[in-house]
Parts: structure tokens; C-alpha cells; sequence
């Protein structure tokens, strides 16, 4: 059995005697088969024998908690997530070991940042807000998570993915479809210039020192990451010599953003990259990316494997499907629990589109999905699969009815939905690939990839989906299973095993889509 999710945190006390920690029970506390949830916080003080329970008694089973010091060390922060849906309550811990519950689920909290001037920064985006920026102050008494200030608004072309403070400045990072706008406030909320980004890039990262830099991580679809420093004496980011280097260069590579009407008239963001002079005449292998899900965007990177697929005359296109978060959280509560169709809708419209403007054909087009990207890919492959000529599904979400049963499956509930909840059930029912392939239907070339140690979505779904696609299928194209005793879900895996997967990936698309070198 694989229990993975909930994983677990720790953070020093402020004198440094002793730590606050998570854990799951213990025998004898909860049943058997609770004893990988339920995570509470404990505190243990060195030199001692009996730790001390702090909180959690009352969270949810799924509770996934952050812990988290604050710079000057008066406080300790339990960020406490409800499963993998996004929704997040705070805990806040003086210095006495006294905690106060700050925010609840409800409440649309998404982030909180320490900054150097006794402040709490809170993101919040609740309901259909594309996110805003609360201050609370620390110094208070009582202190009371309901006395907080509004300092940064919504704004209507973009969603605020991501904060980070220092004693003097606030960084505000927002996210527009995918790409970045990075904007820089004082403490209160005055708002400077928007700091500038490289085109179509994505901000990964921002660190701060509690004081006064920012070091924040930008990402591109044709440079590798680079690492600058955001300071107080320069509103501008400045170089620093942490740049990731590449032995490739997608100089000789173009980028085109482009929006696609879905079937419901919302428009879909997507980046089209291929090598510049390509004729788009209707016939150039290409492969269409996307994941959509859990509010996490399918921003601009740098990946490098690219290259090989560049350099055989391949095009590669990102779709920003709902259920991301590339418009904050209505773009994900648009692509989540009984909306997930959505997210299907949105990529086969990309596909569609890609086909009208002679990007390419079906006889030319991949998809590709990973993880809960196989539901996007995998949803195309069963729902359209005369769109497309090749499908890649890499340990993917393919049997969502019964993807809750697996040991990971509970903290997906507040995504997917649950069986139990008829309503829930007929919506994942829909549009569940396994249970949506047909007898008797010609089907494209399908690779599935599994990893026998996958702590995230167990190895039955790829290998279900594989004999479900050929005792189904009526073509002649092959459905092919590829697993690895030695790989999970990604995370983690050796550089060798990475180069394998990628070259069978890059190999089954090229020889399906008809992909030569240049």
C-alpha cells in the first residue's frame, strides 16, 4: 500500500528548544485503516521523552499541514490543507505555544507569507475572485485573524497567483493565462511600477530573506530558468549568477500565443512553439499539451528534451485549459468536480483549431497528458478519437470512478468529486476515459506509461486502460504499456530513467506522426 500525499512538516520553536512537528496516529489511537490520515501537530521539546499534542484533533481526515517559522522566530504558521482541492485553513503559535485559528476553509485563503515588518500577507481568492491581498497585523492584542486590511484589489485580466514579503516591499505575482506579470507594492499596498519579465515567461519562485531581497525564479518556453534578485535600493529584478545552463539552444525556435473559442464561447489561452520558417500547411507533426486541474497553471518552461522533436520538424503546443489556474480560481472551479467536462471541452477545441488554421491534421497531431493530464488526454482520446493520431497517457488519471479507492484516492475528493454524491458520480461517470471506450471503435496509436512505485495514481489505471483500448479497438494502430519497476510518478526519478522515457515518448510520436529529421 502507498500512502503519499499528506507528507509531513516540522519548524523550530523560537528559543530553539524544541520543534512543532506533524504525524500521523499511532496504533491504538484510530482504527487501522485511519492510520494514514488524520495529521495532527505534535511538539517536542529536546531532552524530553513525552511530546505534547498541539492541534489537529478537529481537522479533516485529509488534512495536509504546513509548518512554517517565522524570520524573527516569534511565530510558527500550520498552513492546513482539506485534501488536494484547494482549500486552506491558518494556525498561528506565539511564542507561549498559544494558537489561534486565523482562517477557515471557507474563508478562500490561498497562500500566507511572514513579512519583515510584523505583518501577515494573506492571498486570498474566495468564491469567484481572481484573488486579492489582505495585511494582518501580528502586533494586535487579542490578535484576531478578522482585523486585516484589503491592500491589493482584484483585478479583471488576470489572477494573483503568488505573494512574497520582505520589512519594506511586497511582490505580487500575477498569472495571465499562463505568463507572468510581476508588480511590486510598499508594505501598505502603494503600488510602484510593474516590474519588468522576459516575454511570455513565467514566475516559478519567489524566496525571501525576511528582510529586504527577493530571490525570484523565471521560467520561458526558450531559455532555461533564470534567477534574479528583487532589493529594496532597485525596483528593477538584477541579474544573479544562478542561471541553470543548457547544452541546447531553442534559438532558432518560434513562440505564438493564440486564443481558441471552446464550446461554451469561453477563450482558451494557447503557446504554439516550432521551428521558425515552419509552413503551416496542414501537415506538421504536432503534439498538444495539457493538464488542467487542482488550480495549477501550465506555465512557460524550459524543457529542453524539446529539442530532439524541434529538430525532427515537430511543432509542440501548451493548452491552458479550465481547471488550471491560469485565471485564478474561477478558471479552476470551472474545471473541477461536476464542471470537469470542461476541461475536455477546452482541450478538444485547441485540437480542433490546430486542424482549421493548418497547423496541422489529425493524421499529424499527438496528445499528451500527465497525471491528472490523463484525464484531459485521455477524456479527447474517448470522447474524439478521430481528432488525433497518437495519444500519450503518463501515469495518468484514467479510472475516475474508482480512482477515490485507491490509498491516495481520498485527497483527490474535493477535486474529482466522489461516487458517493450521485450528482458527482454521473459527472465523473461521463467523462472517466476507462469507462468511456467503446467496442468497435477504430482508435488511434496510444502509449501508457506507469510507474510501479507511484505513490500518486497506482499503475492499475495504465494497465487497465491499455487491455480496455485493445480488445476495443478496430484499428491497426498499436496500444502500447510501458511500466518501470524503478520509477513512481515523476518526482524524483534518475536522470538515466528520465532520458529512457523521454527518448520512448519522443520515438512513439515521431514514428506515428511521421516526424523526420530536418
Amino acid at each position: 500500500m502507498q500512502f503519499a500525499t499528506a507528507g509531513g512538516s516540522a519548524a523550530w520553536d523560537p528559543d530553539g528548544k524544541g520543534l512543532y512537528y506533524t504525524r500521523y496516529p499511532r496504533p491504538g489511537e484510530r482504527p487501522e485503516e485511519d492510520q494514514h490520515f488524520f495529521q495532527q501537530v505534535y511538539h517536542h521539546v529536546l531532552g524530553t521523552a513525552e511530546d505534547v499534542y498541539a492541534i489537529g484533533r478537529d481537522f479533516p481526515k485529509i488534512a495536509e499541514i504546513q509548518l512554517e517559522r517565522s524570520p524573527g522566530g516569534h511565530w510558527i504558521l500550520a498552513t492546513v490543507a482539506n485534501g488536494d482541492g484547494g482549500q486552506y485553513a491558518l494556525q498561528l503559535c506565539d511564542e507561549h505555544g498559544h494558537w489561534t485559528e486565523l482562517a477557515g476553509f471557507a474563508e478562500g485563503i490561498k497562500q500566507a507569507v511572514f513579512g519583515g515588518d510584523g505583518a501577515l500577507y494573506l492571498r486570498r481568492a474566495a468564491g469567484e475572485s481572481r484573488g486579492e491581498v489582505w495585511r494582518l497585523d501580528l502586533s494586535s492584542n487579542p490578535l484576531d485573524g478578522r482585523d486585516k486590511q484589503l491592500i491589493v484589489p482584484e483585478k479583471e485580466d488576470s489572477a494573483i497567483e503568488a505573494i512574497a514579503a520582505t520589512d519594506t516591499f511586497l511582490l505580487v505575482n500575477d498569472t495571465v493565462g499562463g505568463p507572468s506579470r510581476l508588480r511590486r507594492f510598499d508594505g501598505t499596498g502603494k503600488e510602484g511600477t510593474q516590474v519588468a519579465l522576459p516575454e511570455n515567461s513565467a514566475v516559478t519562485d519567489m524566496t525571501s530573506d525576511g528582510e529586504s531581497r527577493v530571490l525570484v525564479s523565471v521560467s520561458s518556453y526558450l531559455e532555461p530558468l533564470r534567477q534574479f534578485l528583487a532589493t529594496v535600493a532597485n525596483p528593477d529584478l538584477q541579474p544573479t549568477p544562478f542561471d541553470s545552463r543548457s547544452g541546447v539552444s531553442f534559438a532558432d525556435i518560434a513562440q505564438k500565443r493564440a486564443f481558441v473559442e471552446s464550446k461554451d464561447g469561453t477563450k482558451v489561452p494557447l503557446s504554439v512553439l516550432a521551428p521558425k520558417g515552419t509552413a503551416w500547411n496542414g501537415s506538421a507533426p504536432l503534439i498538444l499539451y495539457g493538464y488542467g486541474g487542482y488550480g495549477l497553471s501550465s506555465e512557460p518552461h524550459f524543457d529542453p528534451f524539446l529539442r530532439a522533436w524541434f529538430d525532427r520538424g515537430g511543432a509542440f503546443v501548451v493548452a491552458n485549459v479550465r481547471g488550471g489556474g491560469e485565471y485564478g480560481e474561477p478558471w479552476h472551479r470551472a474545471g473541477m468536480l461536476e464542471k470537469k467536462q470542461n476541461t475536455l471541452d477546452d482541450f478538444a477545441a485547441c485540437a480542433e483549431y490546430l486542424v482549421r488554421e493548418k497547423y496541422t491534421d489529425p493524421a499529424h497531431l499527438g496528445v499528451w497528458g500527465i497525471s491528472n493530464g490523463g484525464i484531459t488526454a485521455g477524456g479527447i482520446l474517448t470522447q474524439h478519437p478521430d481528432l488525433m493520431r497518437a495519444a500519450v497517457l503518463q501515469v495518468g488519471v484514467l479510472d475516475v470512478v474508482r480512482s477515490e479507492n485507491e490509498p491516495n484516492g481520498a485527497f483527490n475528493v474535493t477535486e474529482y468529486g466522489t461516487v458517493k454524491d450521485p450528482a458527482q458520480y454521473r459527472a465523473i461517470r461521463a467523462y472517466s476515459p476507462y469507462q468511456n471506450v467503446r467496442e468497435g471503435t477504430g482508435y488511434p496509436a496510444v502509449l501508457l506509461l506507469a510507474g510501479e512505485n507511484d505513490h500518486r495514481v497506482a499503475s492499475w489505471h495504465a494497465k487497465k486502460m491499455t487491455a480496455r483500448l485493445q480488445a476495443a479497438t478496430t484499428s491497426d494502430h498499436p496500444i502500447l504499456l510501458r511500466t518501470s519497476a524503478t520509477a513512481g510518478h515523476g518526482m524524483g526519478t534518475s536522470f538515466d530513467e528520465r532520458l529512457q522515457l523521454e527518448a520512448d515518448v519522443f520515438s512513439f510520436f515521431a514514428d506515428q506522426l511521421g516526424a523526420g529529421e530536418r
